[in-house]
């Protein structure tokens, strides 16, 4: 009897600890996600979403380990061929005369695989063409050719890139486009909260996936390459990147499920779109502008345009502008929007 006793009193400790150890784990689960803040992050393709995610990880992680350098390290070659093949194709497009030498350089160069990795000879040859003045004239005319904005900071540094030894540093990566597809979801630790970051590609092919992501969601983030408004979609050539990013802004931030979420509105590129507007005038993009070459007329008009939409009644559009490959910049962006998160959640409590 004594043992039938003993037995039921062990059976009953037990389960009471499992229970204590099911209410704390709830308990924990609960806290987690008080303090749980969800963004989906979303931008037309070449916004600059994956440069936003990887400033993430230097300033709140560790940083990029040599895995993840080694994937860059190879990718970033692969595009110094796909950079020259989009150039040497550009002087076909426009009809841009190069040098001889440079002619004899290029040929069979279209049929190079890119898959391979790059020899040493073949980056002498493609250093030899970059130095053709045809074809840096090819490189002004990008925005018109789907020619990456990165390539010449690549270009400029091949025989570095092309060491025995060479390890990409955080500015190479930064700069280096891997495009997004599918869904990509990060979290990092942010003082007293965890952000989980949802971003999906922007290209055309994959918004469809974003429905799938709505569920939750405390914050949108939004990216503007505000540099483009001169430059048409890869997947059309047709359609105006700037009329793009505001039609999908239009849709996504007035969708049922984003009308009370709180929106951030970051606006990147800053520094190609003061490069930019020197020589190419908003018009292009907007025929109701009327502030000529003037960088903050430009900035106040597109940003009014996207705010217009975006804002209501029930939640105010924060924006900020930035160069998101610069990583003081970022840092910056970051502190305030946490400043920003956190008044928008007192307001809802």
């Amino acid at each position: 009897m004594g043992n039938k006793q003993k037995k039921i009193k062990e059976r009953r400790k037990k389960e009471l600890s499992k229970s204590e150890k099911i209410e704390k784990a709830l308990e924990q689960e609960k806290e987690f996600q008080k303090q749980e803040i969800k963004f989906l992050l979303l931008g037309t393709g070449e916004s600059g979403k994956s440069t936003f995610i990887k400033q993430l990880e230097l300033i709140y992680k560790t940083g990029f380990d040599n895995e993840k350098r080694e994937l860059y390290r190879r990718t970033i070659q692969k595009n110094l061929i796909l950079h020259t093949k989009h150039l040497i194709h550009g002087t076909e497009i426009l009809g841009t005369k190069i040098k001889n030498e440079t002619k004899k350089l290029t040929k069979g160069f279209l049929e190079i695989d890119e898959t391979k990795p790059l020899t040493l000879e073949l980056s002498e040859r493609i250093s030899k063409i970059w130095e053709d003045n045809g074809i840096k004239k090819v490189f002004r005319s990008r925005s018109t050719l789907q020619i990456p904005d990165s390539a010449s900071y690549y270009l400029n540094d091949i025989k570095r890139i092309m060491k025995v030894k060479y390890q990409p540093t955080d500015k190479d990566i930064l700069y280096c486009r891997i495009p997004t597809t599918g869904i990509v979801k990060v979290q990092f630790k942010v003082n007293d909260f965890v952000w989980t970051i949802v971003d999906v590609g922007g290209q055309r092919s994959e918004r469809r996936k974003w429905i799938h992501q709505f569920d939750d969601v405390s914050v949108l983030i939004y990216v503007v390459a505000l540099s483009e408004y001169d430059q048409k979609l890869y997947e059309d050539e047709t359609i105006n990147r700037m009329h793009e990013s505001l039609e999908t802004f239009d849709n996504t931030a007035n969708n049922s499920y984003f009308l009370r979420t709180s929106c951030i509105l970051i606006f990147n590129k800053m520094d190609l779109f003061e490069e930019k507007i020197q020589k190419v005038d908003p018009r292009t993009c907007f025929r109701d502008y009327r502030g000529g070459l003037n960088a903050e007329k430009a900035k106040k008009f597109v940003s009014e345009k996207f705010k217009n939409l975006g804002q209501n009644k029930k939640r105010k559009v924060k924006m900020f502008f930035t160069t998101a490959t610069i990583t003081r910049n970022m840092t910056k962006i970051f502190n305030r929007m946490e400043q920003f998160i956190i008044q928008e959640s007192s307001k809802k409590l």
